[in-house]
């Protein structure tokens, strides 16, 4: 220990007074709160720019809009969220989207089975599953792709863009499906309900997405499951030695963002009794820039539910708000685009500063007196 009232010793040559990298470390600590805390700080500017800019943006009505569109990306964001954290991506969902919709239109305006000369019209519970369960086995050979083939997700994904998307070309023969409100004779009625139906006066689907999102929280913080991802993502050689089985989270995380993209197809054919091959088109470049600009890092191991909903908020306080003062669907593509080149590079910007930060710290510990 250094007598008291003894001067500190001088620093080593080439190495800052050590006042100077405390005060360092307090500069860098702050500004690492600023990047933990975007998502809030852009909401905030957000509802503060279009609250001054339109009238209509506070109200009610428009509230509850703009939160049925949120809770359909939250939807998707929520199973893109647990692709990221493993350090991966998933490019496919928005073709599930599109190809959910396109089977719940086929199933619910009647299946042929030429097979029998059988026209079937399973009940609206047994679409709902049934497409959920397209979603997941896209899903899963995304994982397999992965993990098996050891093809990197990237390419797999983008591979099951286009198989997703052809397939729902094929079974729809590029058209769309206008009467998904069903026959009472038929007792295939009542698909509307789940995009539609108002419990308690909220629109069901935020109360799906609240479910999902508990549901997902739980997983992350109560389950071995939760452990094993953040662990995978973070240092999945150190991961694997520590016993966690890597192939069976990769595969496992990828079955739920596809089911998770096919409940998001399901709600929008739901809410527009329509469903067409072609919907969902960009939704996981919205997904990727919810969870990024949540806080989650592209590079796996970090990211929350809480943060990747607030995300998805913003983006659709984004997209309501350009609606709402009549920007061009030009403009409003160039500026999405620019918002998810801008919140990638605040990933980036924030890992820099981290490793900045914790050789920081470590001088600073260094320094520190025995």
């Amino acid at each position: 220990m250094t007598p008291q009232g003894t001067p500190p010793a001088p620093a080593p040559p080439g190495r800052p007074p050590p006042e100077r990298i405390a005060t360092r470390a307090r500069h860098l600590s702050l500004l690492n709160g600023l990047f933990e805390f975007r998502a809030l700080i852009a909401l905030a500017a957000l509802i503060v720019l279009f609250g001054m800019l339109t009238d209509s943006f506070l109200t009610v009505p428009n509230l509850i809009t703009m939160a049925e569109q949120i809770a359909v990306n939250g939807v998707v964001a929520l199973g893109m969220l647990l692709v990221i954290l493993k350090g991966g991506i998933d490019l496919s969902v928005g073709s599930v989207i599109g190809l959910s919709g396109v089977v719940a239109g086929e199933l619910l305006e009647g299946l042929d089975l030429r097979f029998v000369d059988v026209i079937a019209f399973p009940p609206v519970w047994g679409v709902i599953v049934l497409c959920v369960v397209v979603g997941m086995l896209v899903g899963l050979v995304n994982g397999v792709l992965i993990t098996r083939f050891e093809v990197a997700p990237f390419i797999a994904t983008f591979g099951m863009l286009y198989v997703a998307r052809g397939l729902a070309l094929l079974i729809s023969g590029g058209l769309t499906y206008t009467n998904l409100d069903g026959s009472p004779q038929l007792g295939n009625t009542g698909f509307g309900l789940l995009g539609n139906a108002r419990p308690l006066g909220i629109p069901a689907p935020i109360w799906i997405m609240i479910v999902l999102s508990v549901a997902v929280m739980l997983v992350l913080t109560r389950t071995p499951f939760g452990r094993w991802l953040y662990a995978a993502g973070g240092n999945e050689r150190a991961a694997e030695l520590s016993g966690v089985p890597i192939s069976r989270v990769k595969t496992v995380v990828y079955v739920i963002s596809g089911g998770c993209a096919a409940l998001a197809g399901l709600l929008i054919a739901s809410e527009l009794t329509v469903a067409a091959p072609q919907v969902g088109e960009t939704f996981e470049l919205n997904a990727i820039a919810a969870v990024v600009l949540g806080g989650a890092t592209l590079n796996g191991g970090r990211g929350t539910v809480r943060g990747t909903l607030v995300g998805a908020v913003v983006l659709g306080l984004l997209v309501n708000g350009l609606m709402i003062l009549d920007v061009s669907l030009f403009w409003q593509i160039l500026i999405k685009g620019s918002l998810i080149i801008f919140v990638v590079m605040l990933d980036q910007g924030q890992q820099r500063l981290q490793r900045h930060r914790a050789s920081v710290s470590a001088l600073v510990t260094d320094g520190r007196p025995d």
